[in-house]
């Protein structure tokens, strides 16, 4: 507008057109009891069923991204008192999350930690590679399938790596945290990314929808019988 401004007008007309109004989908995620779970799947008696429990307990403790949890290194984690992870998250922009005592215990189980070599990726593959996003993905699904027979609605439902993010962050809610301490935890930009949980979390909305119903008034009492007292009794026997 300022270098033509011949077509000034025309460019405002374009600039005043309203931005194109899209459906935001439903977050999908997992109930606590159906991450305990899909945990319990993985032979930990195992090199590779140990780390991939690490890393499904990794990334439900922090609800990290999952580029976020394969760039961790064993020189952002601190695994002792206190307890957490130096997480860098987009915009270069870095933050601190805490861990688990039964995270710490899995990861220092890990090679890529014991090594005690800072520049070591944490999660890597059974070649010793940092994992890809489809191995991350690989993982989770392989799981999900196994829990499926304790678990049968898990068949039709899309369990993606995002979702363990989408679950630590509606545990949370669910626990009582605050929505700005939930923000800073998953490293949103902005409050109303992590408002979409509030929306989403459908054992809220039933728990809300229970107290409204004892408050309003609507639930039907029982009549309790009536039982007269002795002294009544004599006096209607006296008539």
């Amino acid at each position: 507008m300022r270098n033509d401004l011949q077509r000034a007008n025309q460019y405002q007309q374009i600039l005043a057109l309203p931005s194109k109004k899209i459906q935001v989908p439903i977050a999908t995620y997992l109930e606590p009891h159906e991450v305990q779970i899909i945990l319990k799947q993985p032979d930990r008696r195992t090199t590779t069923g140990l780390r991939h429990y690490a890393l499904l307990l990794f990334l439900y403790n922090t609800g990290v991204r999952v580029s976020e949890a394969l760039a961790v290194q064993a020189g952002d984690l601190h695994l002792y008192s206190p307890r957490q992870v130096i997480v860098h998250g987009k915009g270069k922009k870095d933050r601190l999350c805490p861990l688990w005592k039964d995270t710490v215990k899995a990861l220092q189980r890990l090679p890529s930690v014991q090594s005690g070599s800072n520049g070591n990726y944490v999660f890597n593959n059974r070649f010793g590679r940092t994992l890809s996003r489809d191995g991350v993905a690989y993982i989770i699904n392989k799981y999900v399938k196994l829990a499926e027979n304790d678990i049968s609605n898990l068949r039709r439902r899309n369990i993606t790596p995002h979702c363990m993010r989408h679950s630590c962050a509606v545990a949370l809610l669910q626990s009582g945290v605050d929505i700005t301490v939930i923000r800073d935890y998953l490293g949103h930009a902005s409050i109303t990314t992590t408002n979409r949980y509030i929306t989403t979390n459908l054992q809220m909305k039933r728990e809300a929808l229970e107290k409204f119903w004892s408050h309003s008034g609507l639930t039907p009492t029982k009549p309790s019988p009536w039982k007269p007292s002795p002294d009544v009794l004599n006096f209607l026997a006296s008539l």
